[in-house]
């Protein structure tokens, strides 16, 4: 699994070429998020691979970072290849791209 820096991400997102994977809970989602991206919580992520397209290169993304590795560690055991996370999660996003999602 690839580790993506938040400017790694960036331009991968302004063209299409990812499925943004946000695994955090939704009480989190409603403080800060990413338009765009799909939220499964990492706890639900098992019972909703179907949802996802093992084909399509995915990033996911959490806090800090440490439940996205989770997830794509648990994509790659299921049969997706082309899986990567957003190291810093989406703290580090705010920090570096888009200052406007607030930190917690």
């Amino acid at each position: 699994m690839r580790n993506l820096t938040p400017d790694e991400l960036k331009p991968l997102l302004d063209q299409g070429q990812v499925r943004l994977l946000d695994v955090r809970q939704a009480e989190e989602l409603e403080i800060a998020h990413i338009a765009g991206a799909l939220h499964i919580p990492l706890n639900e992520l098992p019972g909703r691979l179907g949802e996802l397209d093992p084909a399509q290169p995915i990033v996911a993304l959490c806090h800090h970072g440490v439940r996205s590795e989770m997830a794509g560690r648990l994509l790659e055991r299921n049969g997706f290849t082309h899986v990567a996370h957003l190291s810093g999660g989406i703290d580090a996003w705010s920090e570096a791209i888009d200052p406007t999602i607030p930190r917690y």
